[in-house]
């Protein structure tokens, strides 16, 4: 089993699993893998060098780099906690959100949190009616169990 080291286009960083560099080649070919951040399938390997450490101690490049590994695993953790959040606190309407966010704003429908799909123009055009929504791109994954 091999765990590479992977980035998305949108720069999320992320570990994957595959069999061998083969089995990583052939589905990353087939767009099979995605950020779980993001849902982004442009995947590219980062570089990694096998380490081993025996003595407990860290070398001089890993300790300089130290912060900023550290900061991006945290942005990511907040922004999955708040993903969750948005995800307990509203009801999914799929496809009928522009429709369902219209019937809340001018009370013909029970207020409520919201969540759904919507065209870029359906977006506009509810921005142009004064109804406030927000593009937060949910990553595929969470429609169910987390792990």
């Amino acid at each position: 089993m091999k765990v590479l080291n992977l980035r998305c286009a949108n720069g999320h960083g992320f570990e994957g699993w595959f069999a061998s560099d083969d089995d990583f080649m052939d589905q990353n070919g087939r767009a099979l893998i995605e950020c779980p951040l993001c849902a982004d399938r442009i995947v590219t390997r980062l570089p990694s060098a096998p380490r081993l450490n025996l003595s407990g101690a860290q070398a001089p490049a890993q300790q300089a780099n130290e912060t900023t590994a550290v900061a991006m695993p945290d942005m990511q953790a907040a922004w999955l906690q708040a993903v969750r959040h948005v995800i307990a606190s509203t009801e999914d309407v799929g496809e009928r959100f522009a429709e369902e966010a219209r019937r809340i704003h001018y009370g013909e429908g029970p207020q409520r949190g919201i969540r759904g799909k919507a065209t870029p123009q359906q977006r506009l055009e509810l921005l142009e009616e004064g109804i406030e929504v927000v593009s937060m791109p949910l990553p595929r994954g969470l429609d169910g169990p987390v792990q």
